[in-house]
Order: C-alpha cells, then structure tokens, then sequence
C-alpha cells in the first residue's frame, strides 16, 4: 500500500514547522503544547534541511546544557533526513524506520517541498489488523488443528475453576 492512501496520512493535521535559526525554546514550547514528537525544520522553500526531536533535545540541548532560549535548533538538529514521497510503499518505510532507529519520517512531494510527516506509530497502526489475522490464524491452528491440546485445554481451565472455587470456598 502506498503512503498516500493510508487514512492516517490523508488525516493527519499539517505538521509544525520551524526555521533553522529559530531559538529551540519555540520548538519545545509547541511541542510540549500540542504532544508531538518532533518538528521539521524547513527553508523558505519548504525544503526539508532538518528536524528537531525529543531525542535530539536529549541527546544535543540537554547533554551539553545548552540554553534552549540562546540555542538555535541548527545547533540540534538532525541534519541527514531521510523523506519519503507519497507513492512510496509503507512496508518498505516501515522496515527502514525500524532498521534505523528513527521515528519521523517527513513526505516531500516531487519538488522536495514537505507535505506531511509520519511517526512510527502511523506506520505500526497499518500493521496491526494483519498481526491479529496471524495471530488468530495460528491460535486456530493450534487448538483447533489438534483436538488433544484443545482438550487439554479446556481440561486446564475446568480443573483451574474447580481449584479456585475450592480455595475461595474454604476461606
């Protein structure tokens, strides 16, 4: 499936943007504000030159203790973004985000000016319906596949019932 036609992509609000030189107070502040893992930094073309997150905040602002008024988010942030088009298939983002280690991936359109971002968490809600389709699948195999482990099974929970109504029967 492509990224375009995911309802959290069609859904999703414009994300925040900032500029290189802007104090990374204000990327704190709206980011804190508004619960939101990063904020990408553009141009004034709209281009993509970086993006700032909590874990740069961690790892560049708060490491250093650096002044978040007096530091500039260039200072911060991620300058080596990987971007992604919106033909580009989620499987394929899904697997690079998670061999990487990074959870923000902004769309550019064809012109590399940015048109949204998604977060793992975007890509993961893509995924879950076909997990719980292999899980049930191999849950049904398992116990309906083979009627001795269904019947034992169903042995454990009667004979664990039993117990505890003993048990709570007694005190």
């Amino acid at each position: 499936m492509k990224i375009k036609d995911r309802q959290e992509f069609k859904s999703k609000p414009l994300p925040f943007t900032l500029n290189a030189n802007d104090p990374v107070a204000d990327a704190i502040s709206v980011m804190a504000e508004k619960n939101i893992g990063s904020v990408v930094i553009l141009d004034d073309n709209r281009q993509v030159r970086g993006i700032v997150t909590e874990r740069d905040l961690l790892r560049r602002l708060l490491r250093y203790n650096l002044d978040q008024k007096t530091t500039i988010l260039s200072t911060i942030m991620t300058s080596e973004v990987k971007t992604a088009r919106e033909d580009d298939d989620v499987i394929d983002w899904l697997r690079i985000m998670s061999n990487e280690r990074f959870r923000h991936l902004p769309v550019v359109d064809d012109e590399g000016k940015l048109i949204n971002v998604l977060s793992q968490g975007d890509f993961v809600s893509y995924t879950w319906p076909s997990l719980l389709l292999i899980l049930r699948d191999k849950a049904s195999e398992t116990f309906l596949g083979n009627k001795s482990q269904l019947t034992l099974l169903v042995a454990g929970v009667m004979i664990y019932t039993i117990i505890m109504i003993g048990i709570f029967k007694f005190t």
